[in-house]
């Protein structure tokens, strides 16, 4: 039978229950977007910093602290605390701006995803929040005064949490029904002594009003009691009446959601009651700041208690369609909590139904937790932003600036970021490494994901998806129709029924998309690609979407790999198509052709391809004006991605598509240019397979020793994104006088190049590290265990290509897990982290880790693309020390030959 949960999500799937019309919808940061952006210079995060967010209403969305909404984000539910010390109430997680940090934008709090399932009838997260001063001014000078040789400085650095003088706010959600909420915060004083607390559960309408002036205006106001219970009426003309319920609170108090411009702007306000007005109140001691007669479009209930040490206390709110509910916090409240966690349980263990020690469960769970409190509503409506919303004149330079060739874009959903604060803003590539993960516990939202970016009021009308919003217009790698393809099997493999309706859906979208990438990226027609940024930030020692100082052009070796990854990849989904409908034969042999020309351009263009046979690497070719060209020897990823362009052609997939098998076999007789640029089209392989691939047999070796090395590419915690090789050997280039070099950086970015956090120079991020975990899966599917490789490089241990995928998956997971000594790499070398037992279990999904010691590094809660650990242990926990892989049955030898029974240890 299956869970509660899992049948909620069928009633959410049928349209039976709209399980998902409320959720963790709100964002930890809204100021500081391009979406509030209406400077002339597009300075989003100058334009409206931290300091004008409690006081200035926002555009396009709505920020809080643990804060749910309704999936269009009318009326939201969030948290707000003050420690008696604070400047201002705390409402909104901070972090220094990308102007303001060494290394960019950087959150500066401690909060944690602990759980949450897809329907949101249960959700739990824990803020740690200081009994101090919080020290705004001194985290901004720091990070300012801090060259970017020097690592960023931390909350826990300014000794704010020393003598555990803090409190950790456990935040609960559960839903008694569809329209009913239950919100529960439980705070617990971790310090030595006595301290001051303020809990102010706030409610909120989002400002429709004003954007264009005249919409109705909704209301909150109060009304009698019920009982123990405080109660405000809500109404909003969209989402109905609903009331809030609050148990014995001090005190409700209610302003407007409108700005504050007599405080920012020294512009008298057009009403006495403003968006700052509870800070006012209870930080300024100002009784005029709230309104007396208790109506507003803002409105918190406030507790005020003192907590002694290591003692507790639970407020109690509740936020429902039922407005005649006479005893809002009788035994049923506590009740449905325990209920509701009992079945997130039992969905979990009904996901993950193998055998895996509870601490490998544990960081699924928080893997999952994260990706599902990352669901935020994102509304975007391109035009009308560039037209100024009728409110303000939009500056000339609006017109030819910032994504001004994308007003078509009209974005009004819910989509999976890549995190909560550091990018509160879709990226397209991320979230197709986010859908992967979340297909294991809501295939139907995963799909919808995928189905979303490709809607015609996203995609580009030339075919272009939108990158992100700071710049829609710049290229991310090619990788929707991968997680489109993995979306699928994943839910076929679930449910035993294949949506081929969604596949067709993608795929005819992917059509338009891939034609895009053919004539706008291969601009010599040579089957080679100038892809440009394709999200690896500054991997190189150009930015590659700008002119170069050489003049010329690059050829990517990253780029053409993505593009023959793409083509293997809409080959296969034509395939699978072609199985129900023969007319997709012929596009899968198209895209079989498009593969085999651009692995021809690859290898063997111009005499050599990107292919260097003295170092036996892959690099980008540069071409300069004067007609010469040659390698730029950089031992990156951009040299490990050819291996991604590897498919398996199973003997039923040429039975099942006899056309595609007779176009096949007459390029391998007609074209043997071609047939001698792909690995093995012709040799059968383990289960009579054929292989399409880019890198031969003999340079996968060649490229192999290189990944595998401990002194290049090979860490304890993955693969490296540039080779340690650079560490002694750093490579330059002299243009025009200006040097311009690369050398190995495991850990934050010495360079401003694509500015920010973000740094491709050493460290190990889990994209491309899982995809290359495909990958070698893929090459052990046509080798079987005859192919080995030495696993590290020259240690003598020979391993199939199958135990060395799961070699990189270990070391990823080995990430969050304790190793011998107790201690978790991700924590890196912070004491209170790894050996404090309130911290030590509170692992964060960073954004990438260290090169050499697998330390957290950049976005902290970035469990969009990081959250593939979810995936990778349930790959472990399915099939390490099974007989057989997630794509064959064919035998592999015994766990104990690689090292996994630490994660299958029961305790």
């Amino acid at each position: 039978m299956l869970s509660a949960e899992s049948q909620r999500l069928a009633q959410e799937r049928a349209r039976e229950a709209h399980w998902y019309r409320w959720g963790p919808y709100l964002a930890e940061r809204q100021w500081g977007t391009v979406r509030e952006d209406y400077s002339a210079g597009g300075a989003a995060w100058d334009y409206l910093p931290h300091d004008h967010a409690r006081s200035r209403a926002y555009r396009w969305g709505e920020d809080g602290i643990a804060g749910i909404s309704d999936n269009h984000q009318r009326v939201c539910l969030a948290l707000a605390l003050w420690n008696g010390n604070d400047a201002i109430l705390k409402e909104r997680m901070f972090g220094v701006s990308g102007t303001e940090g060494n290394h960019g934008e950087d959150c500066k709090e401690y909060y944690y995803y602990l759980d949450n399932t897809p329907s949101h009838a249960y959700m739990r997260m824990l803020y740690k929040y200081p009994q101090g001063a919080f020290p705004y001014a001194q985290l901004v000078a720091e990070n300012r005064r801090r060259a970017r040789t020097e690592p960023e400085y931390e909350l826990i650095e300014t000794g704010i949490f020393d003598e555990d003088r803090y409190f950790d706010v456990e935040i609960e959600y559960a839903k008694a029904d569809v329209e009913d909420l239950l919100m529960r915060i439980t705070v617990t004083n971790r310090g030595p002594a006595a301290a001051p607390i303020d809990v102010l559960p706030t409610l909120w309408f989002r400002n429709t009003w004003a954007w264009p002036a005249g919409n109705e205006k909704p209301v909150a106001r109060r009304v009698a009691a019920r009982g123990t219970a405080a109660c405000v009426e809500a109404q909003c003309a969209q989402v109905g009446l609903r009331r809030l319920y609050a148990d014995r609170p001090d005190v409700l108090l209610f302003t407007e959601n409108e700005t504050n411009n007599e405080r920012l702007f020294g512009v008298p306000n057009a009403a006495p009651y403003v968006k700052d007005g509870i800070n006012a109140y209870v930080v300024d001691g100002s009784a005029a700041a709230v309104n007396p007669r208790g109506e507003g479009t803002k409105v918190a209930a406030r507790w005020r208690r003192v907590l002694g040490p290591a003692q507790s206390a639970t407020f109690r709110v509740r936020f429902s369609d039922d407005v005649e509910r006479g005893a809002p916090f009788d035994a049923s409240f506590d009740a449905t909590f325990a209920l509701r966690r009992s079945e997130a349980d039992a969905f979990y263990a009904e996901v993950n139904p193998y055998e895996l020690s509870d601490e490998a469960r544990a960081i699924q769970r928080q893997a999952f937790a994260g990706l599902l409190w990352s669901k935020q509503w994102y509304y975007f409506v391109v035009r009308d932003w560039l037209a100024g919303d009728g409110t303000v004149t939009p500056p000339a330079s609006r017109r030819e600036g910032r994504n001004s060739d994308w007003a078509h874009l009209y974005s009004d959903e819910i989509l999976s970021m890549p995190d909560t604060w550091e990018y509160p803003w879709f990226a397209a590539w991320d979230l197709a490494f986010h859908v992967v993960p979340l297909a294991l516990i809501d295939a139907h939202f995963a799909k919808r994901q995928l189905l979303q970016l490709t809607r015609e009021w996203f995609m580009h009308p030339n075919g272009q998806l939108p990158a992100y919003e700071w710049a829609f217009g710049d290229v991310n790698p090619p990788v929707h129709a991968w997680a489109a393809y993995r979306v699928f099997k994943i839910d076929e493999k679930h449910t035993g029924s294949a949506d081929y309706l969604f596949l067709e859906r993608v795929f005819q979208k992917l059509l338009l998309n891939f034609t895009w990438w053919v004539n706008r990226k291969d601009r010599s027609g040579r089957n080679v690609f100038q892809g440009g940024f394709l999200g690896l930030d500054n991997i190189g020692i150009f930015d590659r979407s700008a002119p170069l100082p050489t003049g010329g052009h690059i050829d990517q070796s990253d780029g053409t790999s993505w593009m023959a990854f793409y083509a293997l990849l809409m080959m296969r989904i034509a395939l699978e198509l072609a199985r129900h409908d023969r007319s997709y034969e012929d596009v899968a042999s198209k895209f079989f052709e498009h593969f085999l020309r651009i692995a021809h351009a690859m290898n063997e263009l111009d005499g050599m391809g990107l292919w260097h046979e003295g170092d036996g690497f892959y690099y980008d070719v540069l071409h300069l004006a004067d007609g010469t060209h040659r390698h730029l020897p950089i031992r990156s990823l951009v040299g490990l991605l050819p291996l991604l362009a590897v498919e398996t052609l199973e003997p039923d997939d040429l039975a099942a598509n006899p056309d595609f098998a007779r176009r096949m076999e007459w390029f391998i007789d007609n074209r043997p240019e071609f047939r001698r640029s792909v690995a093995c089209m012709e040799t059968l392989g383990a289960g009579e397979r054929r292989l399409l691939a880019i890198v031969w047999p003999g340079r996968l070796e060649r490229v192999l020793a290189k990944l595998f090395d401990a002194a290049e590419f090979l860490s304890d915690h993955g693969v490296r994104a540039l080779s340690r090789f650079h560490r002694e050997r750093p490579f330059s280039l002299d243009v025009g006088g200006q040097t311009y070099s690369i050398g190995y950086e495991p850990a934050e970015s010495s360079s401003a190049l694509f500015g920010g956090n973000s740094n491709w120079r050493g460290p190990v991020w889990f994209p491309i590290n899982y995809l290359l975990i495909e990958a070698l899966q893929k090459y052990h599917h046509y080798f079987g265990a005859a192919a080995q490789v030495e696993v590290p490089t020259g240690s003598g241990n020979a391993i199939t290509l199958w135990e060395a995928a799961n070699e990189i998956a270990h070391r990823l997971i080995g990430i969050f897990m304790r190793d011998a000594d107790g201690r978790r790499p991700v924590h890196g070398g912070v004491e209170r982290f790894q050996t404090d037992p309130l911290w030590r279990d509170l692992p964060l999904f960073y954004e990438y880790f260290h090169g050499d010691d697998g330390a957290g590094i950049g976005a902290s809660h970035q469990t969009g693309w990081t959250g593939l650990v979810a995936k990778l242990l349930q790959q472990c926990a399915e099939y390490c020390g099974e007989s057989r892989d997630p794509l064959e049955d064919a035998v592999v030898p015994p766990a104990e030959a690689f090292g996994i029974n630490r994660l299958l240890a029961m305790p």
